[in-house]
């Protein structure tokens, strides 16, 4: 039976299955055991690591409470049921809602050790903490070797349709935002076991990438901001801020949302019961997995958004920024250069690339809310003559940079494959989040630190430059490439620098999360001649603070001024004309 769309977590208990010894390099000389609240877990230890690795822990309500004997705790859970290529390789299942911890071996219950809880991306589609590309062993073991050890947490959620339902029904049922949910539970599940594994519940780190950076941010922002003491420090990488937009209209796009589901459930043998309220509902319920699979891989069911539903999501991100509403913490957050290649409005008629002023008119149409005239008393047309004269068709103010790729000439493989107006399509959105939320925490007073990743790895052409996700394997210090089709480190003149970048990063995240300043304990700079990431300062540039450029050519601190009438723009009109 399909037991998503329930507002109760799912119960824990089947078998897993990608091993650790597909996973993580494992030899088990001994047998690591903790006692936790509702019982004890056997783990495995890695002589390889000198780590002890818990995996598959159930942190759902439902789970069932044993008291008597030792579970194993030897076997990373399935992927929840997702959608894409994420899950490739991996089982996926409704039973799903388990975490596992990472440890250096050896250590007491009271051992204090700071804790950094991984939140994986996919856009709320797919993907999850069995995945090989989120190896905690590589940065747990960089803390040890720093002398500043900490432990590594990573935890599955509910994703698609069945973490995140849409439409008056989800919302009247009180089941909008399940995924979140599920997350919030893990956290609270760890903030009350953790100690057992040797961690400090009052020193955990939320961190994330892409839809787990947009986890991380709904977790600042939930509850309107609401400080349940879950967390001291954020991490978050190319998502911070906001919802990733889905929808034209975002958190206001209710009939688009409406819309999806109504079009899930007449795919289905619940179609008499569209538009019925509950019923349709409970239909879907009951329904079993594979007609659901059905529906929502092979019919325009979806996307599945994050809804604004007056509990978890009580307000707009933009508003509770603005305000100041959100728990006072740390927080290191970034983007990577050419993110707009994956987000931007990059297609034009027919899936094809922007080659006209007219197509890069209807890309951009897409991302504008229908109901901008209530809004801003503009039309859509308007409102697109502002963002096209904002993001010219100028290549040197596109993406990716010329220092990547040269012009782009009509006619070339470029232009024929992704249009020739591809730099300017490439360039729209993603990054004024990063600097609107940056300028929110200074205007509090809080230390933040900004990041731009600017560096193309092995095997990705330079028309593509630094895009979304590649800096993931640098911050895992995943040198050896493990769970890629290619190493981002190759095998060429550039793999020296590209592994030193690595080490150099995946320190400073170890550094953030231990000390809660990326420097170190010290203070001390991370780039050559000494210098520091500096602490985010409005004031440092005529109303905006500095960022650090990760690059394999040599990092360094700009000011984050770039594009700032375009990226104003976004900020000033992101709730508005963008629904966020």
């Amino acid at each position: 039976m399909a037991r998503w769309l329930t507002s109760s977590l799912l119960a824990a208990g089947l078998a897993c299955f990608v091993s650790v010894a597909d996973a993580l390099p494992a030899s088990t000389t001994s047998t690591p055991t903790v006692r936790v609240r509702n019982g004890s877990y056997a783990g495995i230890h890695s002589s390889e690591y000198g780590q002890d690795f818990f995996l598959g822990m159930p942190y759902a309500q439902k789970t069932p409470r044993f008291t008597e004997g030792v579970r194993n705790a030897t076997a990373y859970p399935p992927h929840c049921v997702g959608y894409g290529g994420d899950d490739v390789g991996y089982e996926i299942s409704e039973d799903c809602l388990y975490l596992n911890v990472v440890r250096p071996a050896g250590i007491a219950d009271t051992a204090d050790l700071p804790v950094a809880v991984w939140i994986h991306g996919g856009g709320l589609v797919m993907g999850g903490s069995a995945d090989r590309r989120y190896n905690l062993s590589f940065i747990v073991q960089n803390s040890v070797e720093q002398g500043t050890p900490m432990i590594g947490v990573s935890l599955n959620y509910r994703l698609s349709a069945f973490g995140f339902p849409c439409g008056k029904d989800a919302l009247a049922a009180g089941i909008a935002n399940l995924g979140f949910k599920d997350q919030r539970l893990a956290l609270r599940w760890v903030h009350e076991n953790i100690a057992a594994f040797g961690g400090a519940p009052d020193k955990v780190t939320i961190w994330g990438e892409s839809s787990g950076a947009e986890s991380v941010s709904a977790q600042t922002l939930a509850y309107g901001g609401r400080d349940d003491g879950l967390f001291r420090g954020v991490i978050a990488q190319s998502g911070y801020g906001g919802f990733i937009g889905r929808y034209a209209g975002g958190l206001n796009a209710s009939a688009a949302m409406q819309t999806t589901y109504d079009t899930l459930v007449r795919n289905t043998t619940c179609r008499r019961t569209a538009g019925t309220g509950r019923k349709s509902l409970d239909c879907l319920r009951a329904l079993p997995l594979a007609d659901l699979h059905a529906a929502l891989n092979g019919t325009a069911a979806g996307p599945w958004p994050p809804v604004l539903d007056g509990d978890f999501i009580a307000d707009y991100p933009s508003k509770q920024l603005n305000e100041g509403r959100f728990p006072k913490v740390p927080v290191l957050m970034g983007a990577n250069s050419e993110e707009g290649v994956s987000f931007g409005a990059g297609r034009g008629p027919k899936g094809a690339g922007v080659n006209t002023d007219d197509e890069m008119r209807e890309a951009v149409a897409t991302i504008v809310g229908p109901d901008v005239k209530k809004t801003v008393g503009k039309t859509v047309e308007q409102v697109v003559d502002e963002l096209m004269f904002l993001y010219p068709n100028i290549q040197a103010a596109g993406v990716p940079s010329l220092d990547k790729w040269p012009v782009i000439q009509p006619g070339d493989t470029v232009a024929k494959v992704m249009g020739s107006q591809y730099r300017r399509s490439a360039a729209l959105m993603m990054h004024y989040a990063r600097r609107r939320a940056s300028l929110a925490f200074a205007k509090q007073g809080l230390h933040s630190w900004s990041y731009r990743f600017d560096t193309v790895v092995a095997g990705l052409p330079g028309y593509i430059g630094a895009v979304h996700f590649q800096e993931v394997a640098f911050v895992f210090d995943n040198t050896r490439g493990d769970g890629y089709a290619q190493n981002p480190f190759g095998n060429n003149n550039n793999t020296e620098a590209l592994t030193a970048l690595a080490k150099t990063m995946s320190t400073a995240w170890v550094n953030f999360v231990t000390g809660q300043d990326p420097n170190g304990p010290e203070g001390l700079g991370l780039l050559p001649g000494g210098e520091a990431w500096p602490v985010y300062n409005a004031s440092a540039g005529g109303g905006v603070g500095e960022s650090l450029v990760w690059t394999d050519k040599g990092s360094y601190v700009e000011m984050d001024s770039w594009r700032a009438e375009a990226l104003n723009y976004f900020s000033e009109n992101s709730l508005a004309v963008f629904g966020v």
